[in-house]
């Protein structure tokens, strides 16, 4: 059974998307991967559902992905990091094909229930690729939330600006007037 996604931030590339599947409530840190059914809803919102399990075998692989990504995240340079997330891609691989449509590729997995996880992994390469420096985390002290910059100068700081951008300018504006 598929639950409605109660996460702040969704839609980001699935890697920061699997990461924001932790995050912070009211003071306490929240956990959608708690069971198959929060996988399924990850799953279900990165459009990843059709393709794999949300099964307990799939659940536990794409925990170890979530923690080596997030050491990667948190120490691009950890070698220990480094080798839990190539660990995970080591499950898979892509196999160039010739289709009618022309060049293509598609991953492979000997055993299916490391797809999700792989996928994730694959995907964070893709961003280090493409611009490692708009992997970014939260500005707010109290939120733990990732997002990949795409705004055109590369300065956004906030995963939300209705959420913690807007508590940020809130304070900011309350510490100014209490000081008058």
């Amino acid at each position: 059974m598929t639950v409605a996604d109660p996460r702040p931030l969704t839609g980001e590339p699935v890697s920061l998307d699997l990461l924001n599947t932790l995050w912070m409530h009211e003071g306490v840190r929240q956990d959608l991967l708690t069971g198959v059914d929060g996988l399924g809803t990850w799953l279900a919102s990165t459009g990843l559902d059709g393709r794999f399990a949300a099964d307990g075998a799939t659940l536990k692989n794409v925990l170890s992905a979530r923690e080596a990504l997030a050491g990667v995240v948190a120490g691009p340079d950890d070698a220990h990091a480094v080798a839990r997330l190539d660990a995970v891609l080591d499950h898979g691989r892509i196999r160039a094909t010739l289709t009618a449509e022309g060049p293509g590729e598609r991953p492979e997995f000997a055993d299916p229930a490391w797809g999700a996880a792989w996928t994730a992994a694959r995907d964070y390469l893709d961003l280090v690729r493409a611009a490692p420096d708009r992997i970014r985390s939260c500005a707010h002290e109290s939120c733990i939330l990732h997002f990949f910059d795409t705004s055109r100068n590369g300065t956004r700081r906030w995963c939300s600006m209705a959420g913690c951008g807007n508590r940020a300018k809130a304070s900011r504006h309350y510490a100014r007037t209490r000081d008058h």
